[in-house]
């Protein structure tokens, strides 16, 4: 594979343009030319005959429902706009790591087989087929749907010549004094090495000439990067409209002023993605070099194998068969725009002061159940009285940070212990970590610096907090430390107590207002011993013989949750109750869905809540017609995870960080807690029957891999989760029921599938 450092031999004669396409053109092809193809038709086959569905076909179905929010008529043109940047946002990350992943074993001669039964070769070409399909789906939506609906909201997107000469004059003076500045023209040919080009950012690829060429041998070819720290769009407020001039227009209208006393053939603008997929090497002192190792990978994203090219229509055919041999792609990564090129830009168009109004606002969060307020005097004696459940975003974020605030400023605390996997970005945690060490309380923070794309915010404020004398642990070797836990230790005068939260979200609060996670506030001394073992595990050499009421990863998670589906199982072929209902983030452990098969055949009924990636295959005869799966996508990101198993009748129920994948189990260091209150527990079903009767945000996996979006009959009003969990009384908590003799299926009884002809 070739390295974007890589210059041509100096013996070589030309410096031209067209003969360094020459020059590509007579170098290998791709390791996939000439090898075996399975014909479409064969590849579907083998893809339905599969009892798993593909984890990365999956995500991309996934996405697909997070377009729908864009398509939804009854959403405002930024409600819209909003989720079409996310779904830009998503796929990138997408290439980035999953696509990244993928070429790892492509590049390298490794072997790997998809749960869908396909080998690496032609997964390849069945994925980005898929992915080509959305990326024709984003731009229908964009010119489409969205467009048409710019004009009666007083904005646009504009051109040069759509501006009058007033503006086109300021639009000038702002390219001569910040744009041409920042640009720099990088040339390529036989005399300069192939420049750095960056991911995620626009580029210009320009062909020149001379006034005397008169070959196309003659031309040369240069790139041109727009700086990523300038804004998208050049904002001009009319009185009647607000115009956003595309930063590309700019320079392309004045981009002679980089090339003197040349012809400008072709300006060609285009984006690319690269491999960011890395992991860590293993090493026997791994925790020595650590950090400056993350930091080197995080360097190194800058120039992993182009995966995926996004170019403009109309881009110079030479220009482009260039850019496929030198990085080794064909046409399946090459994405051809129609209409806009990057659609996270939008971003800048929602913040737009001009819109805020416009912006639908976000419920304020109301009290949590068993808090009575947001905010209490004294959070210690409230948590002394009782567990507490919080649902956000339904419930503030505040307690979690008024027990942080409180602790670093009381007296009587003598240490708190935290895992931090992502922060705020003006995180009120790390200021009270930081208070309480200046206060003098012993502060232990397992800070996960690997959590991917924020490793270097993390690698920042791990330091800082290094610096004022926090015991900072960055990670468990090879291990990602997924779980959210917190313990404070406090002397009250005849005892010490201790307080934890546990929690499915990060302790972010800013995501939590955009988040769905569960917490627990607790003095529970059966949880906080177990926390205490865990943090000693994590922080010292400690294996405790056995928790209580925690299941970790990755020492025993997998085999403990087999065990509780096995269980359902038993009961089931004994004619007792059974029922299993899990809401979790992501499905993807084979192990796991071969149990809840087993199960399901066994008789036992399974709901499953899976916001995004499942590989299991519901629906099917003879394997899983007792499954059901629905999708939760709508204003908020459904983060939370819980596990049901309703055990003939006395349910045991488990929240935590973790999902049902590989990663969970065996790379991770994650945990489940049993909810072992009776209100919280059943605060807990009440979540999961909610999930069951959405028929707003819900979608339903059918057995060929596809969703279908659930919608509510005559005989149902509209039920949408996140807009009735700001209402929820404790009456209707504490009846709410999953499974039993008498207990209705609520996805029989509430979800109407929408048709075909009506999707």
């Amino acid at each position: 594979m070739n390295n974007d450092s890589d210059h041509i031999s100096s013996s070589e004669k030309k410096h031209t343009f067209s003969n360094l396409l020459s020059f590509f053109s007579d170098r290998r092809d791709s390791h996939e030319e000439g090898r075996f193809m399975r014909s479409d038709e064969k590849v579907n086959n083998v893809i339905e005959q599969s009892d798993f569905i593909s984890r990365d076909l999956s995500w991309l179905r996934f996405n697909e429902r997070v377009l729908d929010q864009a398509q939804n008529p009854e959403r405002n043109v930024f409600d819209r706009l909003k989720f079409l940047a996310i779904t830009s946002s998503n796929l990138d990350e997408f290439f980035t790591i999953r696509i990244g992943s993928l070429y790892n074993y492509l590049d390298y001669g490794k072997e790997r087989v998809d749960y869908s039964s396909l080998r690496e070769v032609p997964f390849r070409k069945t994925l980005f087929k898929a992915a080509q399909q959305f990326v024709k789906e984003q731009h229908d939506c964009y010119n489409q749907q969205l467009v048409p609906l710019f004009e009666e909201h007083r904005f646009r997107l504009a051109n040069i010549a759509d501006l009058d000469g007033e503006e086109q004059q300021k639009v000038s003076d702002y390219f001569d004094r910040t744009v041409y500045p920042m640009l720099t023209p990088m040339l390529y040919d036989y005399t300069h090495v192939f420049p750095v080009l960056l991911a995620k950012v626009l580029i210009f690829g320009v062909i020149t000439q001379t006034a005397e060429t008169t070959s196309a041998d003659d031309r040369k070819l240069s790139f041109v990067q727009l700086p990523p720290n300038l804004p998208r769009f050049y904002v001009i407020e009319r009185d009647e409209e607000i115009l956003f001039l595309p930063i590309e227009n700019i320079v392309r209208e004045y981009i002679t002023k980089l090339y003197r006393n040349v012809d400008i053939v072709s300006v060609n603008l285009f984006r690319i993605m690269r491999n960011g997929d890395f992991s860590l090497d293993e090493s026997d002192d791994i925790e020595a070099g650590l950090i400056d190792e993350i930091k080197q990978k995080i360097k190194n994203r800058r120039l992993g194998r182009v995966v995926r090219v996004e170019i403009e229509p109309g881009l110079d055919n030479e220009l482009l068969n260039l850019l496929k041999k030198r990085w080794e792609i064909d046409d399946y990564n090459v994405f051809r725009t129609d209409g806009f090129l990057d659609y996270t830009a939008f971003w800048q168009i929602i913040k737009h002061p001009e819109f805020k109004d416009q912006i639908p606002p976000i419920h304020p969060p109301v009290p949590p159940l068993g808090l009575g307020k947001e905010r209490n005097n004294d959070i210690f004696e409230v948590m002394r009285e009782r567990d507490i459940m919080l649902h956000h975003p339904y419930n503030n974020f505040e307690p979690v940070l008024q027990l942080l605030e409180q602790a670093a400023e009381d007296p009587n605390v003598l240490s708190i212990k935290l895992t931090i996997y992502r922060l705020a970005k003006k995180s009120r945690v790390t200021e009270a970590l930081l208070r309480a060490a200046e206060n003098g309380k012993h502060v232990a923070v397992l800070f996960e610096v690997k959590a991917r794309f924020d490793e270097e915010n993390n690698i920042r404020e791990a330091q800082r907090l290094q610096k004022a004398g926090c015991f900072v642990i960055y990670g468990i070797g090879l291990l990602k430390t997924h779980t959210k836990l917190l313990l404070i230790v406090r002397n009250e005068g005849d005892r010490v107590v201790r307080y934890a939260h546990m929690s499915s979200g990060n302790y972010n609060e800013e995501t939590s207002r955009l988040y769905t996670d569960i917490g627990i506030l607790t003095t529970n001394e059966e949880y906080t011993h177990d926390i205490s073992e865990f943090f000693n595990v994590i922080t010292g050499h400690s294996l405790p013989s056995e928790y209580r009421n925690l299941i970790t990863a990755p020492r025993d998670m997998r085999k403990k949750l087999i065990e509780l589906i096995t269980c359902e199982a038993d009961n089931a072929r004994q004619g007792l109750d059974s029922g299993i209902c899990i809401k979790i983030n992501s499905l993807e452990d084979r192990e796991v869905i071969e149990e809840l098969y087993k199960a399901s055949q066994a008789g036992v009924k399974i709901r499953l809540i899976v916001r995004g990636i499942c590989c299991l295959r519901p629906g099917r005869n003879g394997l899983s017609e007792n499954i059901t799966v629905r999708s939760i996508v709508g204003d908020f990101l459904e983060h939370s995870r819980l596990f049901y198993f309703h055990n003939n009748g006395n349910p045991l129920v488990y929240g935590g960080s973790a999902d049902v994948m590989v990663r969970s189990f065996d790379r991770r260091i994650e945990s489940l807690f049993a909810l072992v209150d009776e209100r919280v527990r059943q605060e807990a079903i009440h979540m999961l029957a909610y999930n069951l009767r959405d028929n707003v945000n819900a979608y339903e996996l059918k057995e060929d891999g596809s969703y279908i979006k659930c919608t509510e009959d005559s005989q149902n009003n509209p039920f949408n989760i996140h807009k009735e969990f700001f209402n929820v009384t404790m009456e209707e908590v504490m009846e709410a029921r999953l499974f039993g003799p008498d207990i209705a299926d609520p996805t029989d009884t509430v979800c109407n599938i929408a048709t075909e002809k009506e999707e």
